[in-house]
């Protein structure tokens, strides 16, 4: 159930988003990136543009500098970023991107791992998607595997992008 206010909020902001979409990966290229694909679907199924869709290695100096790129560019307004936020040895999406942040969606990930839960079991605990505001653009990042996109794109991004970066724009 949603309030009068959440659902004006939500018209006032109904609008197409310009998004760039970052795949970290070590092996993933664009032609077998399925998670990336999936959120470039979803994204255009939805009414919204994708401005950029990049790959970039595992590796916290690469994933920060593509990600701030993207973030500079007037024409994005959001980045969605999947992959490495796992806790292999491997996966530092999350300490790439969150020294970026201005402001912390701690709502963002605790959602994903809840809705997570429901379908996993406990082992949603290992995820470390997180979401947030850098200046007045929104940048959340997911895991890698089609699944976990499925389910941040299908619950929580998709139905709440338009929101959330009308707040983040103000």
């Amino acid at each position: 159930m949603t309030s009068e206010s959440t659902q004006k909020h939500r018209r006032d902001a109904a609008r197409s988003i310009c998004v760039s979409i970052l795949t970290v990966s070590d092996t993933r290229t664009l032609d077998n990136d399925l998670g990336g694909k999936l959120i470039e679907d979803m994204l255009l199924a939805a009414g919204h543009l994708v401005h950029l869709r990049e790959i970039v290695a595992d590796e916290t100096d690469q994933i920060r500098s593509a990600a701030a790129r993207l973030l500079a560019s007037p024409a994005c307004e959001a980045v969605l970023v999947t992959g490495g936020t796992g806790l292999a040895a491997r996966d530092c999406t999350p300490e790439a991107v969150e020294s970026l942040y201005d402001a912390v969606i701690p709502g963002y990930g605790e959602l994903f791992r809840m809705l997570s839960f429901s379908e996993i079991g406990s082992a949603s605990m290992l995820s470390r998607a997180s979401g947030g505001r850098v200046g007045k653009k929104v940048i959340l990042t997911m895991p890698g595997s089609p699944a976990g996109v499925r389910l941040a794109m299908e619950r929580l991004i998709v139905p709440e992008l338009a929101h959330l970066v009308h707040h983040a724009g103000k």
